[in-house]
């Protein structure tokens, strides 16, 4: 048998031990893929098949068999339990689902559990404007490990992008750094530029603006690129380590 699993829960915290007093080091959201590398009763110390992220996820909720037809498209995608009337649940952005029912509206993913059309994209769909899924996240609060509407750090954001796209990049800064090859030294910015430093990354919405989700203003948003460089350098004591752009 395969050892080849899928999340069924809408986000689910990674943990660096098996505690939830650990640290919360990344998440999987629904239909993520990922190994079991060991189990207990409570917990399973797991591999993710996207980023090859390793963590502890607590032992509940996951299938072996999951063929996604479909991902969500916006920031986050209320759950029906039947077309027009909603729960208190939501799938979050690139949430992979497999359509098994269909009406004019809304798809059927599980038994009960229905999403509006207009909130879902075709499994092969590609985004390439990063911006527009960047600005989803707007206000969403900063939350280190997160990865969703509930809450989201710098280098999930950028992730973000390329997980819905299907395409690799790592989850944490100082791995995004090594593998960004290209290090520009001009210092004129411009759309898609990716500014890294030591612990975080920014991306430029154009050449005066860059967005992020920044710790000290807890929130995703976008600021001036010259102020916030300036910034980081006063209070972080850092200086922009490495200047790459997102391919889109």
């Amino acid at each position: 048998m395969k050892n080849n699993f899928f999340s069924k829960k809408p986000i689910s915290n990674i943990y660096k031990k098996p505690s939830i007093l650990s640290e919360v080091t990344s998440q999987i959201i629904y239909g993520e893929q990922f190994k079991i590398l060991r189990t207990n009763k409570n917990w399973i110390k797991i591999k993710s098949a996207f980023d090859n992220y390793i963590g502890y996820i607590k032992n509940e909720k996951y299938i072996q068999k999951h063929k996604p037809t479909h991902k969500v498209y916006t920031v986050k995608a209320p759950i029906h339990i039947k077309p027009n009337l909603k729960s208190k649940n939501f799938l979050p952005f690139s949430s992979k689902i497999s359509v098994i029912n269909q009406n004019r509206n809304f798809v059927e993913y599980e038994k009960n559990k229905w999403l509006k059309k207009k909130d879902i994209k075709k499994i092969n769909h590609k985004e390439k404007n990063f911006l527009k899924i960047f600005r989803y996240f707007i206000e969403t609060k900063y939350a280190w490990g997160g990865k969703s509407y509930k809450g989201i750090d710098c280098s999930a954001l950028v992730q973000l992008f390329y997980h819905y796209n299907q395409s690799f990049y790592p989850r944490d800064t100082k791995d995004q750094i090594k593998y960004s090859k290209k290090n520009r030294k001009n210092k004129l910015y411009k759309k898609g530029d990716i500014i890294f430093w030591k612990g975080h990354v920014a991306v430029c919405v154009n050449s005066k603006q860059l967005i992020h989700a920044y710790g000290p203003e807890k929130k995703v948003l976008t600021m001036p690129i010259k102020q916030t460089i300036d910034r980081i350098e006063k209070t972080a004591k850092l200086s922009v380590k490495k200047i790459s752009s997102i391919k889109y």
